[in-house]
Formats: C-alpha cells, structure tokens, sequence
C-alpha cells in the first residue's frame, strides 16, 4: 500500500515538473516567434526554423486555434492532480502573459496581424542588408 502512495506521490510530482517544463518550453517557442527575426541576423540558418515557426503561429491565432503545447500542459496539470485553475508559481508568473485573460477573438487577429508585419520588417531589413550595392539606403 505504502509502494503505491509512493508511486502515486512521485507520478504528481513529476506531472507537475512535466507540466512546468511545458509551459518554460511554450514561452520559449513565444519569445523565439516574436524575436528570432533578430537572431536570424546573426545566424541565418536559423531562418529554416523560424520562418516555419512563425507561419505556424501566425496560423494558430488566426484560426482561433489552441496550440498543442496547451493542450498538453493541461492534460500534465491534471494528471499531477492540479486543477487547471489553480496556481503555482509558473500559473501566477509565467502564464498570465502566455494566456492572458479576455484574451479575443479580434485580440488573436491583431496579434498574428502584428507578428506578420513585424516579421516582414524584420526579414525586409535582413535582406536588405545582405543585398550586395543597396547598403546605407541605396537605391537599386
């Protein structure tokens, strides 16, 4: 019996941890969507990761979807025996930002709409500045 309470207090744990390394690794992939235009400067191999990357979020929020990685955390949270809605520390400081309340249907469009646009002008300046003969705003 006492086996079993073991077993069954070390699978929560380790959901949890599950559930916590999915969210670290769900605003990972956020912040590389939203900034790894930058890094594409320095590593432009970097761009076959993250123009796929970007399409796939841009899409997700266009679409209204739910993103797997969510779905997973959730499926993590409830198999550790947490409620959804309760909170840890990652529920009280990590996910407010990745989902933020009153969170819309017109919110979601703006954000893919503004992810597109500053990905464009990201990419646009990359490419820019790789053209040999149109540096320092030269005209083709």
């Amino acid at each position: 019996m006492t086996d079993r309470l073991a077993k069954s207090a070390y699978s929560t744990q380790v959901y949890g941890l599950l559930a916590d390394l999915t969210v670290v690794l769900h605003g990972g992939f956020v912040l590389f969507v939203v900034l790894g235009g930058v890094l594409v400067w320095k590593w432009p191999w970097l761009a076959w990761v993250h123009l796929p990357a970007v399409v796939w979020a841009i899409g997700i929020e266009w679409v209204g979807g739910i993103c797997p990685l969510t779905d997973l955390e959730h499926w993590l949270r409830v198999a550790s025996g947490v409620a959804v809605s309760e909170g840890d520390f990652v529920d009280r400081f990590v996910l407010w930002w990745l989902y933020p309340e009153g969170l819309t249907r017109t919110h979601q469009l703006a954000l893919g709409g503004a992810l597109l646009l500053g990905n464009l002008a990201v990419y646009g300046h990359w490419l820019r500045q790789r053209r040999p003969g149109l540096r320092a705003g030269e005209r083709a």
